[in-house]
């Protein structure tokens, strides 16, 4: 379940700090996935997040916390979120420490990982600079 995402590049946050360094020393867009076990998460979030990141424009950083497993780490994440209540799985996307997006639980049920992906995707292309080539 970790490794789905880490596979791809994402960096585990697996403390409330480690999380905090990345959100503070990264200059433009993070992303910050708070995975878990459920079947949502498997089979449609994990996925949609795999495509999205072979997309052009991706945001410059992406890390994730592991939601029942890495407690402390997750509730530092959902701190971020404001405005938004607890969901897992969701993925935020984060300027300058501030919320710009969110994609929670229940945009996630019921709908399949392209559908994921093109929310993304979406958001990535408003929120996040193009890759220089």
């Amino acid at each position: 379940m970790r490794d789905e995402l880490t596979r791809l590049g994402v960096e585990e946050t697996r403390t409330p700090e480690a999380l905090d360094a990345v959100v503070s020393n990264t200059k433009g867009t993070v992303m910050v996935i708070v995975n878990s076990v459920c079947g949502c998460a498997a089979g449609r979030a994990r996925p949609g997040v795999a495509m999205a990141l072979k997309n052009a424009i991706v945001p410059d950083k992406v890390v994730t916390v592991f939601a029942g497993g890495d407690i402390e780490a997750t509730e530092r994440a959902r701190g971020y979120f404001k405005g938004y209540p607890p969901s897992s799985p969701a993925v935020g996307l984060l300027q300058n420490g501030e919320i710009v997006y969110m994609l929670q639980r229940h945009q996630i049920e019921g709908r399949e990982a392209p559908e994921i992906a093109k929310d993304l995707t979406d958001a990535f292309s408003k929120f996040c600079a193009p890759a220089l080539k």
